[in-house]
């Protein structure tokens, strides 16, 4: 079956994106744009612009397109700005970021996905401003500051870390609490709440769910 992947893309824009809220033209354009279907598994480019989590391996999904729609819109990147990813995953949110802002560093803790994902960038062309680093950001450290900062698993609580790399003036953006009612919220740099944004569930980021609750 042969599919116009370039009306796909506007009907995902169109059916799932804009209805949910993520009226910003210049992330509406690049989610338009940017072939979603070439950054998830062979088997599943039929799904690539469906409502639906895809698997990524390992255990890992790709967020549903309506996520990845609001995040970015929250994130409100500019072209100036300098950017960390905490989750690399299938690397088409790291496209997308890099389409909107200077310079993309992404954190991703399997070495496979990492492969993968700078693999898809250098395929498509796309991320050339866009470095994959596989680490564990539960862990790593930085003398580095960025703008924005995107969490692309949930976590209970936020580490505080996070926001210590933020620049003044700088947000975050994290999806945090218990599934099934998570939170997405933007963050600053004092590591107060700018904005509670909507509901969600979505996997952990490994090693900051909550620790299992054993019950008699």
């Amino acid at each position: 079956m042969t599919i116009d992947y370039a009306h796909a893309r506007e009907l995902m824009v169109e059916q799932q994106i804009r209805p949910w809220d993520v009226l910003d033209i210049r992330v509406l354009d690049v989610l338009a744009r940017l072939p979603r279907e070439a950054f998830v598994a062979d088997a599943n480019r039929t799904l690539a612009y469906t409502d639906v989590e895809l698997p990524l391996g390992n255990g890992q999904k790709m967020m549903k397109p309506v996520i990845e729609g609001r995040t970015l819109q929250a994130l409100n990147l500019q072209p100036g700005d300098e950017v960390l990813e905490i989750g690399t995953g299938s690397g088409y949110l790291s496209a997308c970021m890099g389409a909107l802002a200077r310079e993309v560093l992404s954190l991703e803790i399997d070495p496979e996905l990492a492969v993968a994902a700078r693999a898809r960038l250098d395929a498509t062309g796309l991320g050339t401003n866009v470095r994959i680093e596989t680490a564990d950001a539960l862990t790593w450290d930085t003398e580095r500051r960025f703008d924005a900062i995107c969490v692309t698993g949930a976590v209970e609580t936020i580490p505080a870390r996070f926001t210590q790399w933020l620049r003044t003036g700088g947000r975050l953006f994290v999806i945090r609490g218990h599934s099934p009612a998570m939170e997405a919220v933007l963050v600053k740099t004092d590591g107060s709440i700018s904005d509670s944004l909507f509901e969600t569930d979505i996997d952990y980021l490994r090693g900051a769910a909550p620790a299992p609750q054993f019950h008699l």
